[in-house]
């Protein structure tokens, strides 16, 4: 994730301070999209800034600044999305897992990829509640994230998917037709 085109992207949503970008990130689809710290966001929207691809909409109290997207900053986001991706690989804990997985007893792997299948589970409760409020809300099934939250609900599918057939194949190399239940 670049940083500053997700940046960007918020604010071509909608004006945001960079604690609300933050917490934008932590909470809700954001946090299947990327992740970005204060200290991260604070040092990047001084350089977008001094790039004028952000401007400052309004100073509150205690030097709080709610930044906004510049016509330069949305042609730069425009460009960015309309390249083709670059980033080769993607970093996800569950293919991490998937890969150490071998260091485990089957009787452990096998507990692993429950455990994985049931947060999944909780995830696509969690997104599908999301989808709901923003069609609800905006009566549109793009926009607002959406289409980033369709995304995760797939992904949470064949996350599922991979992992009750990873069962499938460590009971098979094990031998056993009934591992662990």
């Amino acid at each position: 994730m670049s940083l500053r085109f997700a940046l960007l992207g918020l604010l071509n949503d909608r004006p945001c301070s960079g604690y609300d970008l933050t917490r934008r990130f932590e909470q809700g689809i954001g946090t299947y999209a990327g992740h970005a710290q204060h200290s991260q966001s604070y040092p990047e929207l001084r350089k977008m800034l001094a790039d004028d691809l952000v401007q400052i909409a309004e100073e509150g109290a205690r030097g709080r600044k709610t930044y906004a997207i510049t016509e330069l900053g949305a042609q730069q986001l425009r460009e960015w999305l309309l390249q083709r991706p670059t980033t080769a690989g993607v970093r996800n804990e569950y293919v991490l897992r998937l890969f150490l997985l071998p260091a485990l007893p089957p009787a452990d792997a096998e507990q692993v990829l429950h455990r994985t299948i049931e947060f999944a589970e909780a995830q696509i409760e969690q997104l599908t509640g999301e989808v709901d409020e923003i069609t609800e809300a905006h009566g549109q099934t793009t926009g607002h994230g959406a289409l980033a939250a369709q995304y995760g609900l797939r992904m949470y599918h064949a996350t599922i998917d991979c992992a009750q057939w990873a069962i499938e194949q460590l009971r098979r190399d094990a031998g056993l037709a009934d591992l662990g239940e």
